[in-house]
């Protein structure tokens, strides 16, 4: 008589958090307000490079942008794991929309000016870093781990709508309106994530919707058991490494590259250069949801971080237009990839009670170190050029990468070591 075996866990279905209609709807209000963030973004770093023609500004945009995120990640992480999310992303979306009825002002009153600029973007930062721990603590509550990977593989999907989408209504509303209605309008996307956190009973702390509370030397304490965790080390590693000297530094110079490649800096030549991003990005995330390819792995987020560099460093020499998108467009594919995973492996390694603070660590390290981006792409552009700047940075990052790949091959247990 045989003996009856145990049938193996069956895999996720393709989509499978937006199967759950809490999640969809928290998916769509992220990805309009990612949407309005970059509309934002097209519209302000256009009109402050056409103004002041300053690659050292777009640095400089770059860095008020990405500092509070180095700053106040691992603060806004403990208030997330202390505090109800739903009320700490409500603050996070007010703040957007100061911010882009602030730009709206200034550009109708025509008296923008260079410090202007530094702390309007400083303070859209904040929003960013105050939204990101409480929006990561959010998706585990509603999906929960054994869906985890879908659900923040869609959010960034859906970030990258809003990447995708907001250069071309951004550009679009440059042609059609004023910066300054259209940036009336825009605050407006902000709404919707809003209503939502005032209709769902998740507070980003589990089922039990209670909030954690804990003193700060527990959390250190812990903290440091965990950095013992091989997984978490090359994750935030690796992320901190891409966000140090390359992040995002690139999309405030697109103007510059537009007009390098013989697009117009404001037209559509431009807005399709920060679209292709977006759009492999989209691409990418649906892909993989569609086939459940890439199962979190730390080995396979670093080489999906190597070939992200590979893609970065042929749109840095290429001269022609069209090669530009489309390595632009393979670029968005990985990077989706990439930092999913990584950011998936961190959140089912972090121990439940740290979640948020580990998470602040995590976007410390993956965004806040994009402050100095715009030093290693922005100012060192300047002085050698974009091209150069950006080819060095990314093959620094490849270099790291492939480092760290080795590291975390030799650390892995063989087959043998792991059956016994």
């Amino acid at each position: 008589m045989s003996t009856p075996t145990a049938s193996a866990p069956q895999a996720p279905p393709a989509f499978a958090a937006l199967r759950n209609r809490d999640f969809a709807w928290f998916f769509v209000g992220n990805m309009l307000s990612m949407m309005a963030d970059n509309i934002e973004h097209v519209i302000s770093y256009g009109i402050i490079y056409q103004l002041f023609r300053s690659e050292t500004l777009q640095g400089f945009a770059v860095i008020g942008h990405w500092l509070p995120a180095l700053a106040f990640s691992w603060y806004f992480g403990a208030l997330a794991d202390r505090f109800d999310c739903r009320r700490v992303m409500e603050w996070a979306q007010l703040l957007f929309i100061s911010v882009s009825l602030t730009w709206a002002v200034l550009f109708y009153t025509g008296r923008l000016e260079m410090w202007h600029s530094v702390i309007l973007l400083f303070l859209h930062g904040l929003a960013g870093a105050l939204w990101n721990p409480s929006r990561q603590l959010m998706i585990y509550d509603v999906v929960g781990p054994e869906t985890l990977q879908s659900g923040i593989r869609l959010l960034a999907t859906g970030r990258q709508l809003g990447i995708l989408f907001g250069p071309a209504v951004g550009g679009g509303v440059l042609l059609l309106l004023k910066p300054t209605l259209a940036l009336c309008v825009n605050a407006l996307i902000y709404l919707p994530l809003v209503i939502w956190c005032r209709m769902v009973p998740y507070t980003g702390h589990g089922s039990g919707r209670q909030t954690r509370k804990g003193g700060w030397a527990e959390a250190l304490s812990a903290l440091w058991g965990a950095s013992h965790n091989r997984v978490l080390l090359a994750m935030i590693v690796l992320v901190g490494c891409y966000a140090f000297f390359v992040g995002n530094a690139f999309q405030a110079l697109m103007p510059a590259f537009a007009v390098s490649l013989g697009a117009e800096e404001l037209g559509f030549g431009y807005a399709a250069l920060f679209a292709a991003n977006g759009a492999g990005a989209v691409a990418g995330g649906l892909l993989l949801e569609s086939f459940r390819m890439l199962k979190a792995r730390a080995s396979a987020a670093i080489l999906l971080a190597i070939l992200w560099c590979c893609a970065m460093t042929a749109f840095a020499v290429t001269s022609n237009y069209p090669l530009a998108l489309l390595f632009l467009f393979f670029a968005g594919i990985l990077n989706l990839a990439f930092l999913s995973m990584a950011q998936t492996l961190v959140q089912l390694e972090a121990p439940e009670n740290l979640r948020g603070r580990l998470i602040g660590l995590y976007n410390m390290s993956a965004q806040g170190l994009r402050t100095f981006s715009g030093v290693t792409v922005g100012f060192f552009g300047a002085v050698v050029g974009i091209n150069w700047s950006l080819g060095i940075s990314t093959l620094v990052v490849l270099v790291i990468a492939a480092v760290l790949l080795l590291v975390t091959l030799r650390g892995a247990k063989p087959p043998e070591a792991a059956a016994a």
